[in-house]
């Protein structure tokens, strides 16, 4: 099958098309219609009308945007009409809610008029929070705009316009960088004149670039002052007009520092671009075939070129979709009264800063795996790195209240942080124990500290204050790695091989020496095995917790920080646990990587190990000891051991949260099984502390409910051990590493 019969395919499913309303309230009973109707409904109504202001307390207003177009101009199809253009205006409401949680109603008028569309979407002000202008011809495009600027006292944003502008202009500030030039002395050249390629223009300007040092060109030369004063070009691209009587874009691009493409394929050459000031600058960026191909462009010079397209298959994509989420998320979140100059600047400058950070691994596999980093090819953030929406979206926030386009302030630490947890149940949970480890950080030593990744992960906990890492490996590799990578970071390094570590070697053989190990073996230990250097570096206090795993399989890991380190003095037995994060519960789940068949002495050591995790993160556990067995409704030696442990637990003074069991999975997470069927339970809520008999069971439940219950898994996190050690699992990214790191400083704060 084609493309387009894949495509015809994916509307056509049922239900058609790509969008539907959901409720976002309880409608399971007749008191929850009545108050999500009649008569409920009448005092948030009455409430409005006194204060208009209120309806973004009682309404979906404030987060509600309006994607409004008449199919004038829709990208590659141009004038299709309204009803044509409903699959691309949806497909626009898909990406608001991909990317920024923003709700959309798609909204197409058949209107030819310019005024009559201006008066349609001026009266539906009280619907939406925002609107989103679309594929409308130039230059009817900016009259509707600014008529509705005028009009309305919500954001009004034209995305044709002013994406691309926002969006390349990130690129540009990085380019100019990365080429050593000056904004303020660029010779800009633009290949189209029309609504992108004026308001591209405009932006540039606001920049930095001077206007005098600005060319536009469209299909009958550069845009002259003759031309203008011959009335051929309208209000808008008039003030780029240049004092010369003719040219065309063979003219204009000889000696620019930058070429801007917004026009149609092919009609850039090798030799144009050989005309162009050293190490030019291209944004090519017609759709789907760009003025000049990436390749021509690159070969047509011995110096650098850097290149942008509106390609996904080449670096550097210029993808609105980079822009008006985001840009509408601060915007509504601060109840703005439109979107202007100070908000797209600043837009753009966080995506230009983004571009320069360590880039997520998560990011990287969708890409291909390919290298992503600071430079030529790598100019501007991709389109699937999450964190556009919370380092993006404040920057557009703070520039609106500062310019007094806000209606509503708000604590930027505070909104990155409901920014970051609208990602995921997961990302809010980290930033509690994130945000702990960072009140008082404590020194983390990361025993593969060679690997790329942990490297990364040490550069990202200094520069978030998260903790302090000690990197153990040999000096010259970890610091070439971190050159060849970018970081700007002085890196912490305890190197095995270098300095004067024999009291490492008497401290490990004082440990294990009656366990068969000599002084020679152990001395081989310390220089030659990692994960042993490292847990002697805690035991000895020189490091107050440890990570490993990344590159071992998981009980060899474990094995040195258990044989050195040990269990704490209040406990005989480490344990693994998942977090598992759904959209609005929390479960932990133990024993997942450690103890095969533990008894019941072992599984109430567990429960209690688990428990007090769960309250670092903010979480009041309720615990459940699993089984196949309902409070006895099965007797034997598999489902006494969690009776018998729950006995322990019951009995045990020190114990303060509630804990029942044996049950069921479902009896332990549904509530009206355990205050209908089971009213005499201890757990008056459903349970967020899962115990599992054996270790096949909650190695297979956690993976379970993680695939299939599209949960997040952070973990696994190893408990009851005397000072903080976490084992990672192979092939963990590098959040995970800093997750993790953050877990084992606030247990080090507990110490």
């Amino acid at each position: 099958m084609t493309l387009e019969d894949d495509a015809r395919d994916y509307h056509r499913r049922p239900p058609a098309g790509k969008v539907e309303i959901a409720t976002t309230k309880p409608t399971n009973t007749q008191r929850d219609l009545s108050l999500a109707y009649s008569p409920g409904v009448a005092a948030p109504c009455l409430d409005i009308a006194d204060d208009e202001n209120a309806a973004y307390e009682y309404t979906a207003k404030g987060n509600l945007v309006g994607v409004v177009s008449n199919g004038s101009a829709v990208l590659g199809l141009g004038d299709i009409g309204a009803q044509a253009s409903k699959p691309v205006m949806e497909g626009k409401g898909v990406l608001f809610k991909r990317f920024a949680d923003i709700d959309v109603f798609d909204v197409e008028f058949d209107h030819d008029d310019p005024q009559a569309f201006v008066e349609s979407v001026a009266a539906m002000e009280p619907t939406f929070g925002g609107i989103n202008l679309e594929d409308i011809r130039a230059p009817e495009c900016f009259e509707i705009e600014e008529s509705l600027r005028d009009r309305m006292d919500i954001p009004v944003f034209h995305d044709d316009q002013h994406g691309t502008a926002i969006i390349s202009g990130a690129a540009l500030l990085n380019a100019a960088d990365i080429a050593d030039k000056e904004l303020s002395s660029l010779n800009v050249t633009f290949s189209g004149a029309g609504a992108a390629a004026t308001a591209t223009a405009r932006f540039y300007v606001s920049l930095g670039i001077p206007h005098e040092n600005i060319t536009l060109c469209d299909i009958d030369g550069v845009l002259s002052e003759s031309r203008a004063e011959a009335g051929e070009l309208d209000e808008y691209a008039e003030p780029f007009a240049r004092g010369v009587d003719d040219g065309d874009l063979e003219d204009a691009i000889e000696g620019a520092d930058v070429l801007v493409g917004l026009s149609v394929g092919g009609i850039v050459s090798r030799e144009m671009v050989r005309s162009m000031a050293d190490n030019p600058i291209i944004f090519a960026m017609a759709n789907p075939e760009p003025e000049i191909a990436y390749e021509d462009a690159k070969e047509a010079r011995e110096d650098t070129v850097i290149m942008a397209t509106g390609r996904s298959d080449y670096p550097n994509q210029v993808n609105n979709v980079l822009g008006f989420p985001f840009i509408f998320r601060g915007a509504l979140d601060v109840r703005a009264t439109e979107i202007n100059e100070e908000m797209k600047r600043a837009a753009a400058e966080a995506l230009a800063n983004l571009a320069r950070q360590d880039v997520p691994d998560a990011v990287v596999k969708a890409y291909g795996d390919g290298p992503l980093q600071f430079g030529p090819d790598y100019l501007i953030p991709k389109p699937l790195d999450q964190r556009v929406l919370y380092e993006v979206t404040p920057a557009v926030a703070e520039a609106a209240m500062e310019s007094g386009a806000a209606r509503r302030e708000r604590d930027l630490d505070a909104y990155r942080e409901e920014l970051e947890a609208r990602l995921g149940k997961s990302r809010e949970m980290m930033r509690v124990v994130l945000n702990k480890a960072a009140t008082n950080p404590k020194r983390v030593v990361l025993a593969e500290g060679e690997d790329e990744k942990m490297i990364r992960a040490a550069s990202q906990l200094v520069e978030e204050g998260i903790a302090e890492p000690i990197l153990v490996g040999r000096t010259k590799e970890i610091l070439r790695t971190a050159e060849e990578l970018g970081l700007d970071f002085d890196p912490t390094i305890a190197d095995p091989e270098s300095g004067e570590w024999n009291h490492y070697v008497d401290h490990l053989y004082e440990r294990r020496q009656r366990k068969g190990l000599t002084r020679t073996e152990a001395a081989e230990l310390v220089r030659g095995d990692s994960n042993y250097f490292a847990s002697v570096m805690v035991s000895m206090d020189d490091a107050d917790a440890m990570l490993t795993g990344l590159t071992h399989h998981y009980p060899s890991a474990l094995r040195p920080p258990l044989q050195i380190i040990g269990t704490a003095d209040d406990a005989d037995y480490a344990a693994g646990v998942y977090m598992l994060t759904f959209r609005n519960r929390v479960i932990f789940c133990a024993d997942a990587t450690v103890n095969l068949d533990p008894d019941e002495n072992v599984l109430a050591e567990v429960t209690k190990h688990t428990a007090e995790l769960a309250r670092r993160f903010n979480v009041e556990p309720r615990a459940a000891l699993l089984s196949y067995s309902d409070f006895g409704s099965v007797t034997n030696e598999g489902t006494r051991k969690p009776r018998d442990a729950v006995e322990q637990l019951h009995a045990d003074p020190d114990v303060d949260f509630p804990v029942d069991g044996e049950m069921q999975a479902d009896t332990a997470l549904v509530e009206e099984m355990l205050t209908d069927t089971y009213d005499f339970a201890e757990l008056d809520d459903p349970a967020n502390v899962l115990v599992f008999p054996n270790l096949e069971a909650g190695n297979i439940g956690y993976k379970l409910l993680q695939r299939l219950g599209g949960a997040e898994a952070i973990g696994p996190m190893l408990v009851g051990m005397d000072k903080p050690v976490h084992v990672l699992q192979r092939g963990d990214e590098v959040k995970d590493i800093v997750n993790l790191a953050g877990v084992a400083v606030v247990d080090a704060q507990a110490e």
